[in-house]
C-alpha cells in the first residue's frame, strides 16, 4: 500500500497538470481524485429552496458541503432540491462526471488506478473537510496562478487549502 494522496480537480488545465505531476512524481502512491461541485453564487444551487433544507444537513461550521459518492450520473431536473435530495445529488454527480472521467483517462495514460469521489460545497472548505475526514499524507493541487486584483477579488482555492489543511499541500503551477 502506497502513500495516500488526495488530488482535487476541476475542469481546468491546471488541475490536469496537477494530477499529471502527482502521477509522475509519486508513482507508488494511492490516489484519490476529488471533484467539488461549487455551491457558491451563480451555480444551480440558487434554484434550491433553503427553507426545505433539514437542519442536520448543514455542517456545524455553516458550510453546505455534501458528499456525493454514489456511482453514475443523473439528469438535472428543473430545479435543484435541498442538499442531499435526489435532484441535488444527480446535479452533483452530473457536474462531476466530466472532470473525474478525464482524471481516469489521465491515470490510465500513466498506467495507474485511482479512486474518485465527488462533493458539493465551497471547494476550499470541502477539500479541507475531506482531508480531515479521511487519512491522507499529502494534497496535490493545481493552481490557476492568479495574482494581484484578480486573486483578491476571486480568492484562491489553493491558498485557502494551504492555510487550512492539517496536512502538507503541494501546489502545482
Amino acid at each position: 500500500m502506497g502513500q495516500p494522496i488526495l488530488v482535487p480537480v476541476d475542469d481546468s488545465e491546471r488541475a490536469k497538470q496537477g494530477l499529471r505531476y502527482a502521477l509522475e512524481n509519486f508513482p507508488d502512491a494511492d490516489f484519490t481524485v476529488l471533484h467539488v461541485v461549487s455551491s457558491g453564487t451563480g451555480d444551480l444551487s440558487a434554484f434550491s429552496r433553503p427553507s426545505q433544507q433539514q437542519p442536520d444537513q448543514a455542517d456545524d461550521d455553516g458550510d453546505d458541503t455534501e458528499a456525493g459518492r454514489s456511482s453514475g450520473a443523473g439528469d438535472l431536473g428543473a430545479f435543484i432540491g435541498p442538499a442531499g435530495s435526489q435532484p441535488e445529488q444527480a446535479a452533483t454527480e452530473g457536474a462531476a462526471e466530466t472532470p473525474l472521467k478525464i482524471a481516469q483517462e489521465i491515470a490510465a495514460e500513466h498506467e495507474t488506478e485511482i479512486e474518485t469521489d465527488r462533493m458539493r460545497g465551497r471547494p476550499d472548505r470541502a477539500i479541507v473537510k475531506y482531508v480531515e475526514q479521511n487519512e491522507y499524507d499529502l494534497v496535490v493541487l493545481g493552481s490557476h496562478g492568479r495574482d494581484g486584483v484578480t486573486r483578491v477579488l476571486l480568492g484562491s482555492v489553493a491558498e485557502k487549502v494551504v492555510r487550512r489543511s492539517p496536512i502538507p499541500v503541494l501546489v502545482v503551477r
